[in-house]
């Protein structure tokens, strides 16, 4: 999955990929400019992740408390 993320991240021009030619290999990805003008408009969007992941923990753990399935094995609806 995260091989797939970074090759369409390579082909829309965001990373750049450099494989040395070492055993075992070794693969260094980079932003690119345009990558790097992604960091200020994506900074607000990490502030608050960080700010709440406290309460998308709590939120997910409630979630998954309720789609726990019961005893007879039956998952209950939402």
């Amino acid at each position: 999955m995260l091989t797939l993320t970074l090759r369409h991240l390579e082909r829309d021009g965001l990373v750049t990929r450099t494989v040395y030619p070492v055993v075992p290999p070794h693969v260094e990805y980079r932003l690119t400019p345009l990558g790097s003008g992604l960091l200020e408009p994506i900074g607000p969007l990490v502030a608050w992740t960080r700010a709440h992941r406290d309460d998308v923990g709590a939120a997910q753990a409630v979630y998954d408390a309720e789609a726990q399935p019961s005893r007879d094995g039956i998952t209950p609806e939402r």
